[in-house]
């Protein structure tokens, strides 16, 4: 279920599925600090678990930094989740072609996330 899509500036990034974000509402609204979900998948948590998990988690979360930390992106609303994060696709746009790549499909792609649905 898509609601809205955004400009946003990726502000940090926790782990390979969650980031910080600044969104701009428009009308020159930015609402600050924004967690943000990414919807549809789940990536090796950074904490507990072994030592082959924490290096997957690792590799997402950097992959991901690498994607969108610092970047101004869009984002597709889907809603909120049960931790109150928003849970949004992130595109990220080739400014010469304008074309837009799925960082969630992506990190799939890599087998650096699975599917994953509530």
């Amino acid at each position: 279920m898509e609601l809205y899509t955004y400009k946003a500036k990726i502000t940090s990034v926790y782990d390979g599925d969650t980031c910080t974000a600044d969104v701009d509402l428009g009308f020159y609204m930015v609402q600050r600090k924004v967690k943000i979900r990414l919807y549809g998948i789940n990536t090796a948590e950074l904490r507990g678990g072994t030592e082959e998990t924490k290096k997957a988690g690792l590799q997402a979360r950097d992959y991901l930094k690498k994607c969108v930390l610092n970047q101004v992106v869009l984002l597709k609303s889907c809603g909120k989740g049960k931790y109150g994060r928003w849970l949004c696709e992130i595109f990220v746009v080739d400014p010469q072609t304008g074309e837009k790549t799925n960082v969630n499909q992506k990190l799939i792609e890599l087998g650096l996330a699975v599917p994953y649905m509530v």
